[in-house]
């Protein structure tokens, strides 16, 4: 049978349990570490996240876990990053002031837009679900966890204030519209994958896309 761990990295900044459950249902065995010294071992290193950007970056930097994944994404080892776990992937935020990201993907994330296209006002944040669709840069989600979804735009489950600008269009594996405006809902680039959206509240499909990264 094939390797199917992941290590779950815990900072206290996360709804872990949720997160555990989904990738053990799919197959994984899961290992929860809060060592930054562990995650040189890891085979498949998962990132979640929930809460306020800075909040994140703070608990990570204190627990010396900032540095322990900068390592790790540059092995080629896959890296999953979820919610804020993607969001801290980048260069900074602008949540609540200005803030540093691991800068391990170029670009800031910034406020999802208040108003619509149109000019209508819209909630934020932007909750509940919403499909994916191909950004203008990709033309398909070939050998990505996404591979053959391109005429089902599937639905996933969102929850989030702030989303991701990438600076490079080839980063942006997938988005969302909303209000009009398109919206980053998951980032690859090489090993690294990550998404806004919540595969572990997404119903058949988040299950569906955790076993593909499982491979």
């Amino acid at each position: 049978m094939a390797n199917k761990s992941i290590t779950l990295l815990d900072y206290g900044m996360a709804n872990l349990l949720n997160v555990a459950r989904a990738f053990e249902y799919c197959g994984a065995a899961v290992r929860v570490i809060e060592d930054p010294r562990e995650v040189v071992s890891a085979d498949r290193l998962v990132v979640p996240g929930v809460g306020a950007f800075a909040d994140v970056i703070r608990e990570l930097s204190e627990r010396g876990l900032d540095e322990a994944i900068r390592r790790f994404s540059e092995t080629e080892r896959p890296l999953f990053g979820i919610c804020v776990g993607m969001q801290m992937l980048f260069e900074g935020s602008e949540e609540f002031g200005e803030h540093h990201g691991l800068g391990i993907l170029p670009g800031r994330v910034k406020a999802v837009p208040a108003r619509s296209v149109d000019g209508d006002a819209q909630r934020v944040p932007h909750i509940g679900w919403n499909h994916l669709v191909l950004p203008s840069s990709q033309h398909s989600w070939a050998e990505t966890p996404l591979d053959g979804l391109e005429n089902e735009q599937p639905a996933f489950y969102f929850v989030h204030s702030y989303s991701a600008h990438p600076d490079r269009d080839e980063d942006k594996l997938a988005e969302c519209i909303y209000g009009g405006h398109r919206i980053c809902a998951a980032v690859r680039r090489d090993n690294i994958f990550a998404t806004q959206f919540h595969p572990e509240r997404s119903g058949t499909a988040g299950l569906e896309l955790i076993k593909r990264f499982l491979g």
